[in-house]
């Protein structure tokens, strides 16, 4: 599955508050920017990723947030959007912004 057009429309209402975000597809999925610089993933099967390490991927784990997998058990810096974001834009995009702050 590869995202669609309101899959893109979705990821760009979700974090309006951002300011302006661009995104990329790739590998059926899209990479999401802020100034050119990658803070977030929209993986092919729909879930949104934010960039993290350290003490900010242990917040998002904390909220219930599952980090990226790859198939063969590898892990890759990137945990889900917490669920309670989901349908939240103003908690969406302070997530977002958290996340480019540790970067």
């Amino acid at each position: 599955m590869s995202v669609s057009d309101e899959d893109i429309a979705f990821v760009h209402e979700l974090f309006e508050a951002v300011g302006p975000i661009s995104h990329r597809k790739m590998m059926g999925g899209l990479s999401i920017y802020s100034d050119g610089q990658i803070f977030a993933i929209l993986s092919s099967e729909g879930r949104i990723y934010l960039k993290a390490k350290g003490d900010f991927a242990a917040a998002l784990a904390s909220e219930g947030a599952e980090k990226f997998e790859m198939g063969d058990g590898r892990g890759m810096h990137y945990w889900t959007l917490p669920e309670t974001a989901l349908d939240d834009p103003a908690l969406a995009s302070d997530w977002a912004q958290r996340a480019l702050a540790a970067l």
